[in-house]
């Protein structure tokens, strides 16, 4: 009998007390939830990895192209050392970041992975052991209680039933009585019937007292019991918290920089260098290889020899000199090394214009295709014009940010570079306006 017994069946629920039959399911669900909880904790752990890895991705690219950017810039000196020392915080703040990547993947999410796997377990069946096990507790500790509270609702329904009977009963005969047409055989039923409900409403009354009087002699036990089965459920949710609250103060520390030793020391060293700046002897550098410290190869007479074939004109000379020192000029000391600290940096390389690879604004980049003396760049009309296809746009799109385009589908316009890594393309309207644009949104016409 005790195989076939549900301990549910013919039980209301009258509140949502945790000691009402069944009510207890709600601490066994938290079993279920806490495999779920360890799930949703690695996932959002996994993000934030996965965040740091592209922000680091993000900065190692932005220091490489604005190395490239400032070296080929007209930028020099100090400063420029001091230009240089922001792209290597970046690149030393990008190791961190992967740092700190690695650290999420490798320690917090392995380690809550592990704790899942042998806290919980999995049964061939479906669901989990723990959750069963509890389960199986709890219905075991209810069964004696839920079995006498069943009987306790048997008896109220029927006493209840018995005194809405004596009710009708003392109504019926009270009507009857004033009713001629009845004989006095009738009235005798009803007087009898009167009678047998008075019985029938005592006997129910004395059985529905007793059931409630066995009831209560059985709920201290069915506390007890509950409550036994409630702490042990209670101490795994207690190991889950707490070993909760191990993990995320790992990972705080994991993404606290700020008491990261080495991450003191990049801004401590990017401020130094910045302060190292001495506009003072850029400018000396810049007057002793650009300026009047240059040295000159002024005129000088020149006796007619027999060996030479001719005569070089100052043109030739100044040709001729290009990377070397010609014989005959003299040069005091403090020239010569000024000539030897010019080498160290080309004149070649630090006028030429800047690329026109990237920019957040057209209108105020400082590398675009015209230098700072006006004139433009000579690779930009081949470099622009090798890659300017013309495409029409596939749906309307509103521009975001100040350095993106905006346009209608089935709009024409010039792209100038290709989609890059993040699906963006770089075009121009034919009102001239260059920016950036989702590659997706256009086809080639």
């Amino acid at each position: 009998m005790s195989g076939s017994y549900d301990d549910s069946v013919g039980v209301e629920v009258s509140s949502d007390s945790f000691w009402e039959v069944g009510n207890y399911k709600r601490t066994v669900k938290r079993f279920d939830d806490g495999h779920r909880l360890c799930s949703d904790l690695m996932n959002c752990i996994h993000e934030r990895a996965r965040i740091e890895k592209v922000y680091a991705q993000q900065l190692t690219e932005w220091a490489k192209r604005w190395k490239q950017l400032v070296e080929k810039g007209p930028q020099y000196g100090t400063v420029e050392k001091a230009w240089y020392a922001v792209m290597s915080e970046a690149e030393k703040v990008s190791e961190l970041h992967l740092e700190v990547k690695n650290a999420l993947m490798n320690d917090d999410f392995e380690k809550i992975k592990n704790w899942q796997k042998e806290a919980f377990h999995k049964q061939m069946i479906g669901g989990f052991k723990e959750t069963k096990e509890a389960d199986d507790l709890y219905r075991k500790a209810q069964k004696p209680w839920a079995k006498k509270l069943k009987e306790v609702e048997a008896a109220k329904k029927a006493y209840h039933a018995a005194c809405k009977e004596e009710k009708l009963a003392i109504s019926r005969e009270m009507n009857s009585k004033a009713d001629p047409a009845l004989n006095p055989e009738q009235l005798k039923k009803l007087q009898d019937k009167v009678e047998k409900s008075k019985q029938d409403v005592l006997k129910t009354k004395e059985k529905y007292e007793k059931s409630l009087k066995d009831l209560d002699q059985v709920t201290p036990q069915y506390m007890e019991n509950m409550e036994q089965v409630f702490e042990q459920c209670q101490q795994f949710e207690e190991k889950r918290l707490r070993f909760f609250r191990e993990v995320l103060l790992e990972v705080q520390k994991h993404l606290d920089l700020s008491n990261d030793a080495s991450y003191k020391n990049i801004y401590r060293e990017l401020e130094q260098n910045i302060k190292t700046a001495d506009a003072i002897e850029d400018l000396r550098w810049f007057r002793a290889n650009h300026g009047p410290g240059m040295s000159m190869n002024w005129p000088q007479f020149e006796e007619w020899s027999a060996d030479l074939n001719r005569t070089l004109s100052r043109r030739e000379k100044k040709k001729a000199s290009d990377g070397v020192t010609l014989t005959g000029v003299n040069q005091t000391g403090d020239q010569a090394s000024q000539q030897t600290k010019q080498s160290s940096v080309s004149s070649s390389e630090k006028n030429q214009s800047y690329p026109t690879e990237w920019s957040d604004e057209e209108t105020s980049n400082p590398f675009s295709s015209t230098d700072a003396n006006g004139e433009t760049n000579p690779f930009d009309e081949d470099a622009s014009s090798a890659m300017e296809v013309r495409v029409r746009a596939l749906y309307d799109y509103e521009g975001q940010e100040h350095d993106e385009l905006s346009f209608k589908a089935g709009d024409e316009l010039t792209k100038t570079e290709d989609e890059d890594e993040q699906g963006w393309c770089k075009g121009r309207l034919d009102n001239g306006q260059v920016g950036l644009y989702p590659a997706n949104y256009v086809e080639a016409i």
